[in-house]
């Protein structure tokens, strides 16, 4: 039989695995969404990865709460200097990408 701590450890574990897959779809989109826009400015993303920096509840423009995430990540211009890049999520959506100044 299961007892309702056991249940209750079984459901907290569930919804545990059920946000990191989620997470991970999102980190996925702001990767790709980051690569594009990388290669539409001829930037090289460094690392061939981003990381995660923050996370928040905020009120999307459905008036429904969301997580919004930050992103971080390097990429280079001339190939000899390292910049910081950021992208933004709410949601699923991309809301902003923003890169530090760099060389041409």
């Amino acid at each position: 039989y299961i007892d309702l701590q056991d249940l209750f450890w079984l459901t907290l574990i569930s919804l545990f695995c059920l946000h990191w897959w989620h997470a991970q779809k999102v980190k996925e989109i702001a990767f790709k969404h980051t690569m594009r826009h990388c290669k539409e400015m001829d930037l090289q993303l460094l690392d061939g990865s981003i990381g995660l920096r923050a996370f928040w509840l905020k009120r999307g423009d459905d008036g429904r709460l969301h997580f919004w995430r930050s992103y971080v990540f390097e990429f280079t211009a001339t190939g000899d200097d390292r910049y910081k890049g950021r992208v933004v999520m709410l949601g699923q959506k991309v809301t902003n990408i923003q890169l530090d100044p760099h060389r041409i």
